[in-house]
């Protein structure tokens, strides 16, 4: 973060100083959580349902903040910001529990300081990512194909709401010239909001899918939240869209910015052609751009990879890569963020590919065609354990039938469904086909353990795979502990 006094903080937020002179100079990052303040910081006191921040102020101090900030007094050194009324408070800074409108303020006033502090940073390339699914995975791509040419912040994991975005922007310095960041939305309006907190000048739309279905209501309502991103770039911006997937290529009518296509599409200004993937599911293909053709092979697990990697392409080649760059860049990238397609043998020799972070039927229809490509041709057994699908709204059974029929039919040789909600799973993969005693539903997670460890054996590949709150990586790491092989690690 930029250098900042108490005084130039509190006008940045149209707030004003308690117990400060506004002299004192924070130094170093903002953080929320208490615990991991440095000396210089700015403590951002933000309520939660379970603990409030403003409590923890005067600690926040003693661990070395400069202040904090926060939407009422504190004993602590602190820039207060204005608590709007309830009517004025806006939906996409709200947090649960915030029954006072104190959570909406500091909210407020962290996105107001990110933008002063954006404003401040004119060399910076702002890159926001939306869409369904791979957002975060692309973000990492993008984020390790533009570090060779200069300083870049990204967020960690998937920072992408009200809370994460503005705390990653106010990581960004002097001395950063890219931005990367990843914006999600619950409704519409929010990643409008977002694109005000840190105004992009290439946005990347991957796809508009079934997740969060539930709140959004429908696939064209998800695309008019994601293309918010494309509608606020500036006329002489980059919009980098999916010319695979119809709702995204016609974002192209929503945008002033110059459109570049990526895809399979023979109209993709970037895409992929000749795509094969190894007996590991990870995809070789040949990168056509205008400035010629690359072979890229990735070092990642899945063919749905190639269109998040054409993506991060399109990006760095529009900020100054070469393609020769960024073909050799891309052949050395690393996962980065955890819980997605981590694969690793257990000591047993099982296969696990942990890709339990979080579940809808785009992802997981990827998951398991990559599960399917890694097991083909050899006498390894493919197990698929999965749980429920979060925030589908009507669509819920309908998708979850889905999920265990194709299971079926990409012969995945066992299907453990995890709890009740994901049952409609179960039930379909039965009655397709021939199968019997392939799949079975088990009720919770210590379950689907103990199904594993009594029938695992060695040269299996499994695949974990859930919406975050089932908490399916539990499995993977079980079968670490174990061995992997049903014998208990002592």
């Amino acid at each position: 973060m930029i250098r900042l006094s108490l005084a130039d903080i509190a006008s940045a937020v149209d707030g004003r100083l308690h117990r400060a002179e506004g002299s004192e100079i924070v130094s170093a990052g903002v953080e929320f959580d208490s615990r991991k303040i440095t000396e210089g910081g700015l403590f951002v006191a933000v309520p939660g349902e379970r603990v409030d921040g403003h409590d923890f102020a005067a600690q926040a101090i003693t661990d070395g903040a400069t202040g904090v900030l926060a939407a009422r007094e504190v004993d602590a050194p602190a820039v207060l910001v204005p608590t709007a009324p309830v009517e004025e408070r806006s939906g996409a800074m709200a947090l649960a529990g915030d029954t006072d409108g104190t959570g909406a303020a500091v909210l407020n006033g962290l996105a107001k300081l990110a933008r002063h502090v954006v404003d401040r940073l004119p060399q910076l390339a702002v890159v926001g990512v939306t869409g369904s699914s791979g957002k975060t995975s692309t973000k990492d791509l993008i984020a390790q194909l533009l570090a060779p040419m200069g300083p870049t912040v990204a967020p960690p994991g998937s920072f992408n709401n009200e809370l994460g975005h503005p705390w990653t922007v106010l990581r960004a310095d002097e001395s950063t010239r890219h931005l990367v960041l990843e914006l999600s939305a619950r409704g519409v309006g929010h990643i409008a909001a977002l694109c005000e907190v840190a105004p992009p000048s290439i946005g990347v739309v991957l796809n508009v899918g079934h997740a969060h279905l539930g709140e959004f209501g429908s696939q064209e309502a998800v695309a008019q939240a994601k293309g918010e991103l494309v509608e606020s770039l500036p006329e002489d911006g980059v919009a980098v869209l999916n010319a695979d997937d119809p709702l995204v290529a016609a974002m192209a009518e929503r945008t002033r910015a110059r459109v570049v296509l990526v895809g399979e599409s023979p109209n993709a200004h970037v895409r992929a052609e000749d795509i094969d993937v190894d007996e590991l599911a990870r995809p070789t293909f040949t990168l056509v751009t205008a400035a010629g053709k690359e072979r890229v092979t990735l070092p990642l697990f899945g063919e749905h990879h190639v269109g998040n990697a054409l993506s991060a392409a399109a990006v760095a080649l529009e900020l100054g890569a070469t393609l020769p760059q960024v073909a050799e860049r891309l052949g050395a990238v690393e996962r980065v963020s955890a819980r997605r397609m981590e694969v690793a043998e257990t000591p047993g020799g099982v296969t696990v590919v942990n890709d339990a972070y979080n579940a809808n039927p785009e992802s997981v229809r990827a998951a398991l065609k990559t599960l399917a490509a890694m097991t083909r041709g050899r006498s390894a057994r493919a197990w698929a354990v999965l749980g429920p699908m979060a925030e589908l709204g009507d669509a819920d059974v309908e998708a979850h039938d889905e999920i265990g029929r194709l299971a079926v039919r990409l012969n995945i040789d066992r299907l453990v469904v995890v709890g009740e909600q994901a049952q409609a799973m179960h039930q379909a993969a039965s009655l397709e086909g021939s199968w019997g005693e392939e799949s079975v539903l088990v009720p919770d997670i210590d379950a689907a353990v103990a199904l594993l460890r009594a029938e695992l054996r060695p040269g299996d590949v499994v695949l974990t795979k859930a919406s975050n709150s089932a908490g399916l990586w539990r499995v993977a790491e079980a079968l670490f502990a174990d061995g992997g092989n049903g014998e208990q690690q002592q």
